[in-house]
């Protein structure tokens, strides 16, 4: 048989014979990731994992070979041919070693499970790309951090969100506190400083110029990227648990507050633009206001037609607006580029609005109206035309000029055809679509687009399976989590995981992460593979720590993979926490979150 992304049949089979393997649950996994890793174009980092540790074991173990290639294929039946000269098959050395414990066993046998302890043992934040603005390493006069490096002032310590520019970093610690630095923050002092405390914000959004945090009560606050301007600017009164007692807020800050919210109804989720932000609230509803000091956002992504600097409300510049053509939809997803908003609702219908200059909307270019300032509703539906599959959209994601849906693909009776004689009714293919700018390799295509208004599919992210143990069958791969900069992305994806390991378990039974694709602008080293050519194609780089992979003798490159949540133990209390990526603003960084 040859293993692909297709087919339950194929997945069966692979199975059966990794479980006559004397019922290696190692080798098992193995199997069935190497099926996964199947569907993806070749890549170097992949191919030297799995190849020689799976295919061989499983031809001398069972007498059966299992072997994938470069290219994508379907399951098909292979039939009798003329046998092959004989080939003198060679078995990797034992990794093992005698005298070592169960745990160190496990790291010299695989890569993977290696870098999940570091994960749980060293928590913090790599960093890489762009470092003109001492963002990626703030102890570094270097100009290009070319692969990911740790920055000290994290060890150790977890993170609710982070964001990114070159210039500048903002990040929200374990407490709710908003930790900034970079040299748009202080040319004096670039080092990470926690400015806005005591407010409990759980994530953070960056502008142009500005710094908004959205609170754990739905508060959001917005307040000036630098230090000097913060110390100089209007400081509001705050309140104090003493009864009749205020006092003058150390730094100038300014609140960006909806009006006549329901009862109960309060701010959940931020995403801003260079010059906007959008709010989403509890119920649903979508607000979006100015987010920048020097510009007004005026390319029709704040959602409300005719709005400019000289036709906006009474008020203050940065009041709330709230998008009225999205009345009636329960939006649950939002997402801003740098010019231009997405919002999802929970029946999967997508509304694009803002600057259209390369198609990042969904929408072909017209020269006449390069913008486009009300919500528009997406033609999913034509995208799979003639395909008898129904379309729901799952999740967006936008950044520089891009912008990315998930779908949901079900498999539907055609008009005229009997539901009892159609094959595969009711089966879901999770797909990628990409649209904007890919010049750079943004659209992770393969292509290198200049505008791509209609939204195109990015195969190596789409109608991905793997085997499911409990339900005996085949189930997509979906995308866990997508991050977009300026010029490139990166895809968690949301295949098995297995962070079980322990004292009472198998030698063999080692943990995993997920797997991470990377793609499009690579002109500052923000991919982190240490080159700096783009990327049209999604891709792995290698692990966070390479060092420590090489303290245990390998020799062979390995995969990035990103540890899932779980609960660990952290100098001595108990702390449920899970690697993140964030890809800004040609810069891009790992860190601990919870």
């Amino acid at each position: 048989m040859i293993c692909s992304k297709h087919g339950p049949r194929a997945f069966q089979e692979l199975c059966q014979v990794s479980r006559r393997f004397n019922g290696d649950r190692q080798v098992w996994h193995q199997c069935r990731r190497l099926a996964y890793q199947s569907s993806r174009p070749f890549n170097p980092l992949r191919q030297t994992r799995w190849v020689p540790s799976v295919g061989v074991v499983l031809a001398i173990g069972t007498g059966t070979l299992c072997y994938y290639g470069s290219e994508r294929i379907g399951f098909r039946e292979a039939h009798a041919e003329a046998p092959p000269a004989p080939v003198e098959l060679k078995t990797e050395k034992p990794k093992k070693k005698k005298g070592l414990s169960k745990e160190d066993n496990r790291d010299l046998i695989s890569s993977q499970h290696l870098q999940v302890k570091k994960s749980w043992e060293n928590p913090g934040v790599y960093a890489w790309g762009s470092n003109s603005g001492k963002v990626a390493a703030p102890d570094s006069e270097e100009t290009y951090i070319k692969t990911p490096r740790r920055i000290p002032y994290f060890d150790g310590v977890l993170l609710r969100d982070i964001k990114l520019d070159r210039t500048f970093g903002a990040a929200v610690t374990e407490n709710g506190d908003l930790l900034q630095w970079g040299t748009n923050y202080s040319k004096d002092n670039p080092q990470p400083t926690v400015t806005l405390r005591g407010k409990d914000l759980v994530s953070v959004s960056i502008s142009q110029d500005r710094v908004l945090g959205l609170s754990k009560n739905g508060t959001v606050y917005s307040l000036p990227v630098s230090q000097a301007d913060q110390a100089s600017g209007p400081k509001l009164q705050e309140s104090s648990w003493i009864p009749f007692w205020s006092s003058q807020s150390p730094i100038s800050y300014r609140k960006i507050q909806p009006k006549d919210l329901g009862w109960g109804e309060k701010v959940t989720a931020i995403s801003g633009g260079l010059e906007h932000v959008l709010l989403l609230t509890s119920s649903g509803r979508v607000f979006s206001a100015a987010a920048a000091s020097e510009e007004f956002p005026s390319r029709g992504q704040l959602g409300v037609p005719g709005i400019t600097w000289t036709t906006r409300p009474d008020g203050p510049y940065d009041m709330c607006h709230e998008i009225s053509t999205l009345k009636g939809f329960d939006i649950s997803k939002i997402a801003a580029g740098d010019y231009h908003s997405l919002a999802l609702d929970k029946e999967g219908r997508v509304f694009a609005f803002g600057d259209n200059s390369v198609g990042q909307l969904g929408f072909d270019y017209n020269a006449e109206s390069p913008s486009i300032d009300a919500p528009s509703l997406l033609p999913i539906q034509k995208l799979y035309s003639g395909t008898n599959q129904q379309p729901k959209v799952t999740d967006v994601g936008a950044g520089g000029v891009n912008s990315f849906f998930t779908i949901d693909a079900t498999r539907v009776a055609a008009p005229g055809e009997s539901a009892s004689g159609a094959r595969g009714l009711g089966r879901v293919t999770a797909d990628t679509w990409s649209c904007g700018q890919g010049i750079w390799g943004g659209l992770g295509n393969g292509r290198w687009t200049h505008v791509q208004g209609t939204p195109i599919k990015i195969k190596a992210l789409s109608g991905l399976f793997e085997w499911d143990e409990k339900s005996h069958q085949a189930v997509p791969i979906r995308l866990a989590h997508l991050s977009v900069g300026s010029t490139h992305a990166a895809a968690v994806m949301n295949n098995v995981t297995h962070v079980g390991a322990s004292d009472r378990t198998s030698e063999n039974d080692t943990n995993w992460g997920a797997d991470v694709l990377w793609w499009g602008g690579n002109e500052y080293y923000q991919l982190g593979t240490g080159k700096r050519n783009n990327l049209s194609n999604p891709t792995y780089i290698a692990p966070m720590d390479v060092l420590a992979d090489k303290e245990k003798g390998r020799r062979e490159e390995h995969r990035f993979q990103i540890t899932p949540r779980h609960k660990v133990n952290i100098d001595g209390r108990t702390v449920n926490m899970e690697q993140r990526v964030e890809c800004g603003r040609y810069i891009t960084a790992v860190y601990s979150g919870v």
